[in-house]
């Protein structure tokens, strides 16, 4: 049996860098709120626990937030699920 072509979705492009320096604040602003979005699904679906069987005790339950909040960062500044670049484009238009 045939496999249907089916294209998948792929992450939203990272914002363009921008000129100006009251953009890219703008920018910047939407960037963080977009991560601590993401951050906080992340967390939400148990991302940064650790199996009991292999729990790393007290440390890598402080530190699993942190290890979090970096990868929301990372996902955001990448191009994240498109989120920035919406709220981006709204504070934009705001302005004008």
């Amino acid at each position: 049996m045939p496999v249907p072509n089916v294209s998948l979705p792929t992450a939203a492009a990272p914002l363009q860098q921008v000129a100006d320096p009251k953009d890219a604040a703008l920018r910047q602003a939407a960037i963080d709120l977009e991560a601590s979005f993401l951050s906080e699904m992340l967390k939400a679906a148990g991302l940064g626990k650790a199996p009991e069987a292999f729990g790393g005790g007290s440390g890598e339950d402080q530190f699993a937030s942190l290890l979090v909040n970096e990868q929301a960062r990372a996902m955001a500044e990448s191009g994240g699920i498109g989120l920035a670049e919406s709220i981006y484009n709204s504070l934009k238009d705001s302005q004008e």
